[in-house]
């Protein structure tokens, strides 16, 4: 978990200039063995630590935004416990890294701010968007929040909060050891997230090196910071997912499918299915 910054982002009452992203990211590094901020409502402090976000608020209720979004409901036996796999379209062929990366190549603004990747860091990560996702480069902080396991818990993770903003099919707070999920900043005058269709369950494509994987948003952190994902998104990536030294500092892009939603939010299957259909569609520009 990322420490909250001490200092709040200024939104800018402009929308920023077009930016490009810079082209394809290196190779991914090997893996070594193995709050929800509410509009209004105070930052709660806590010790700072490079690289991680600050404490989390959770379970939090779902805020809808605009009209209701189709559900993704397929179910599989391989159920949670699957992990990441490059899922085919019908053409046989898995959607590239660098096809991905070519269609959000150019930034359309859509925040009035932009985003630190850690505490004391610049501000100067946009996010962007069309009208089928929204998307940002940032870092990759781990997030280890949730349900307490052998490698996300208080005595691997000093910082580890036993609450995410949405909860599992069972009531209970998300499994980063095994849910793929990214972390959304909270709502701010920067930018909702909700306004553009992105809630618990929104579908999300996670790009790094020449992988492409599927994640859910499972979390929501600090309102001025941007780039983080669970444990287990970090390891598909091939990112070193170590909650106290292990992310990655840059070339992580997040492409979030606006109006998506798998339900329940921890089936896997069904993200993955769901992500590889959604993000050939994105590409084609569909």
């Amino acid at each position: 978990m990322r420490v909250q910054s001490l200092t709040l982002v200024a939104a800018s009452a402009a929308l920023l200039a077009p930016t490009t992203f810079p082209g394809a990211p290196p190779p991914p590094l090997p893996e070594p063995p193995a709050q929800l901020l509410l509009p209004g409502a105070p930052d709660r402090p806590g010790p700072l630590r490079a690289d991680r976000s600050g404490v989390r608020i959770g379970p939090v209720p779902h805020v809808p935004a605009g009209q209701p979004a189709p559900h993704v409901r397929q179910r599989t036996d391989s159920g949670p416990e699957a992990g990441p796999r490059a899922q085919r379209d019908a053409s046989g062929s898995p959607v590239r890294a660098a096809d991905l990366l070519a269609r959000v190549r150019d930034c359309d603004p859509v925040s009035r701010g932009r985003y630190r990747s850690d505490a004391g860091a610049p501000a100067d990560i946009p996010v962007c968007g069309t009208k089928e996702a929204m998307y940002w480069k940032a870092d990759l902080d781990v997030d280890c929040d949730g349900r307490p396991g052998d490698r996300c818990n208080s005595g691997t993770d000093p910082h580890f909060s036993p609450a995410t903003a949405y909860t599992g099919s069972d009531g209970r707070p998300l499994d980063a050891e095994r849910l793929p999920y990214v972390v959304v900043p909270g709502p701010s005058d920067t930018w909702d997230h909700r306004e553009d269709g992105v809630r618990g369950g929104s579908l999300a494509a996670l790009v790094h090196g020449d992988r492409v994987r599927y994640a859910v948003v499972g979390d929501v952190g600090p309102s001025d910071l941007i780039g983080e994902a669970s444990y287990a998104a970090a390891r598909s990536l091939g990112i070193p997912a170590d909650p106290e030294g292990g992310g990655v500092a840059s070339d992580v892009t997040y492409i979030v499918f606006k109006g998506s939603q798998v339900e329940p939010i921890d089936d896997t299957a069904a993200a993955e299915k769901a992500g590889e259909r959604l993000a050939r569609r994105f590409v084609d520009g569909g």
